[in-house]
C-alpha cells in the first residue's frame, strides 16, 4: 500500500491528464524496485527495449505539484499543514492540498510577479508580495481578495505577520519596512534607515523584535510597537538575503550572498 501510495502521488500529474499513457509514462519511470511496477511487468509496453538513469529505490520526492506557467519565488504552509501555498512569476498565488497534491484554487489580481507569501498563525488571511508594489490579503478557504495594501513605491520583496496576527510587515525595494495592520489595512508604521532595497523580514516570537535585512549589507533590528530602530549588525561583506528567529528568541540568523549565515 505504501508503495502504490508513492505510485500514485508521483505520477498524479500523468494519471490525471494523461489516463492512458500510464503504463508508458509512469510505470516505465517508476524505481525498478517499485512493488507495482514489478506487479505490472507484464504491462509495460514491449518496443520500450532499454531505460537508463531509473532509480531503484523511491527517493525523497513525494510528488511534483504542476500548475504555474512562470518560476514559482517562493512556498508557505499553513500552521496546521492542510494548505500550502505557492507563489509565481506568472501573477498568481496557488493553494494546494499538500497530502493529495490537488490544485485546490488560483488566486489572481497581482498584475506583476508575485515574490513572497504568508500565513497568518490561524491561517486566515494570507498575505502576498509583489512587484506591482502592492500586499494582498486573501482568504485561503474561499480564495476571496479581501484588502490590497498600497504605499510601497518599489517591489516588495518579502511578508512576514507577528505571532499574535495583530500585525503584517512588508519589506520593499524602496528601502522601507511597513507595518500594517491585517484586519482593517491600514498602513501603521513606516521604517526608515537602510540605505538600499530590503530582501526579507522576520518577527521574533515574542514579537518584541523584527529584523529586517537588505542589500546595504546589514541586518536592522526594530521594535515593532513603537517602530523605534535598536540595533544595526554589521559584519557581511554582500547583500544579506534571508533572516531568521530561534525559537526561543535568544539567536536569530542572517544569510548572505558573501557565502555565510551569521548568527
Amino acid at each position: 500500500m505504501r508503495d502504490a501510495h508513492r505510485f500514485i502521488l508521483y505520477n498524479k500529474w500523468v494519471i490525471e491528464n494523461y489516463p492512458l499513457q500510464v503504463y508508458v509514462l509512469a510505470l516505465i519511470f517508476s524505481p525498478a524496485n517499485s512493488l507495482i511496477r514489478k506487479s505490472f511487468e507484464d504491462e509495460e509496453p514491449k518496443w520500450i527495449t532499454m531505460l537508463s538513469n531509473v532509480e531503484r529505490e523511491w527517493g525523497p520526492c513525494l510528488q511534483t505539484l504542476e500548475g504555474h506557467s512562470n518560476p514559482v519565488m517562493a512556498v508557505a504552509f499553513s500552521r496546521d499543514g492542510k494548505l500550502l501555498a505557492s507563489v509565481s512569476d506568472d501573477k498568481t498565488v496557488r493553494l494546494w492540498d499538500p497530502t493529495t497534491g490537488a490544485a485546490l484554487k488560483t488566486l489572481e489580481g497581482h498584475s506583476y510577479s508575485v515574490n513572497a507569501v504568508a500565513f497568518s498563525r490561524d491561517g486566515k488571511p494570507l498575505a502576498s508580495a509583489s512587484d506591482d508594489k502592492t500586499v494582498r490579503l486573501w482568504d485561503p478557504t474561499t480564495g476571496a481578495a479581501l484588502k490590497t495594501l498600497e504605499g510601497h513605491s518599489g517591489w516588495v520583496r518579502a511578508v512576514a505577520f507577528s505571532r499574535d496576527g495583530k500585525l503584517l510587515a512588508s519589506a520593499s525595494d524602496d528601502k522601507t519596512v511597513r507595518l500594517w495592520d491585517p484586519t482593517t489595512g491600514a498602513a501603521l508604521k513606516t521604517l526608515k534607515g537602510h540605505s538600499s532595497w530590503v530582501n526579507a523580514v522576520a518577527f521574533s516570537r515574542n514579537g518584541k523584535l523584527l529584523a529586517s535585512v537588505s542589500d546595504d549589507k546589514t541586518v536592522r533590528l526594530w521594535d515593532p510597537t513603537t517602530g523605534a530602530a535598536l540595533k544595526t549588525l554589521k559584519g557581511h561583506s554582500s547583500s544579506v538575503s534571508a533572516v531568521a528567529f530561534s525559537r526561543d528568541g535568544e539567536l536569530l540568523a542572517s544569510a548572505s550572498y558573501d557565502k555565510t549565515v551569521r548568527l
